[in-house]
């Protein structure tokens, strides 16, 4: 069998593989082709299924169905952002915050009003690819007869650029900016209705669901000396400054709290076995390929 591991070095050292050499690697690439490929295609579909299972959506009527979870957000700092926040797959269907005010030292209390639910749009876009890279698969059934390596290796690359893309969407959160924020459709999902000086933002982070809350004052309206607006960022920090409506704000505290979410640490798991799979496969066909290529010098 060849030696995946030889240095390039001794390759003007081999000698040409025999006839009978070659008749039975033909044949060992022709069982790979027919049964271990598509013996990791029904593992790949099995792993994703299960990823995928974990992101549906509540359905009228089919609620039940998807358990909804309780967390309780904590964070190291100040105790000034409590809150329990509950997720059903991809939405938020309630979360209640009590938040601690720096000028007054009061407690606010906010909840999701009861006709509203909050899609974290992180899970919906990862879900989505999860969906696309079973399609790829399912399109590749037991009957189907691969022809070639390039063959194999093109769909494990579709597959993988798909399971890549849903991972990166949990693991990298959209950086927005203070004005994007304060006008989102998040700030009119509470009642009472948020504060002017105040903004939240939910998101995904690894396996972590995030909550993080700022708290504002207004600069004079004649303000324009060392007034930078603040571009995009996941974070924004204490200092950062923008402009709405014609009026000016600056972010004097920022309190960010967090819960882990089981189930996302599970999916990631199930995405970087995934692709372990896929690279396990495409590297098999390479070994094969370098032995059709191999010329004797």
């Amino acid at each position: 069998m060849l030696n995946p591991q030889r240095s390039l070095s001794e390759l003007p050292k081999m000698s040409g593989p025999s006839q009978a050499e070659r008749a039975v690697l033909e044949e060992e690439f022709n069982w790979l082709l027919k049964e271990e490929v598509h013996a990791v295609l029904k593992q790949l579909q099995d792993i994703l299924k299960e990823a995928s299972r974990r992101f549906f959506i509540p359905t009228p009527g089919l609620e039940s169905q998807l358990k909804q979870e309780n967390f309780i957000l904590g964070s190291s700092t100040m105790d000034q952002v409590k809150g329990v926040l509950t997720l059903q797959g991809e939405a938020l269907t309630q979360a209640d915050i009590n938040l601690k005010t720096a000028k007054s030292n009061q407690v606010m209390h906010f909840t999701f009003r009861d006709d509203k639910h909050w899609k974290l749009q992180q899970i919906q876009d990862a879900r989505n690819h999860v969906n696309q890279a079973l399609q790829l698969l399912s399109g590749r059934d037991e009957s189907y007869h691969f022809k070639t390596g390039a063959e194999v290796n093109k769909l494990m690359d579709a597959v993988m650029l798909q399971l890549t893309r849903a991972r990166n969407r949990l693991t990298t959160p959209a950086a927005m900016t203070l004005p994007e924020l304060a006008t989102s459709g998040l700030m009119k999902m509470f009642t009472p209705p948020m504060p002017g000086d105040v903004m939240v933002n939910f998101y995904i982070n690894l396996s972590k669901l995030c909550l993080t809350v700022y708290q504002l004052h207004a600069m004079q309206p004649n303000t324009t000396k060392n007034f930078r607006p603040s571009g995009s960022s996941v974070l924004h920090n204490p200092g950062a400054m923008f402009e709405l409506n014609n009026a000016k704000f600056e972010v004097s505290q920022v309190h960010k709290v967090e819960c882990v979410v089981p189930w996302l640490n599970n999916t990631l798991v199930f995405f970087t076995i995934s692709l372990q799979l896929c690279q396990q496969l495409k590297d098999k066909i390479s070994v094969f390929s370098s032995f059709w290529n191999y010329r004797p010098f």
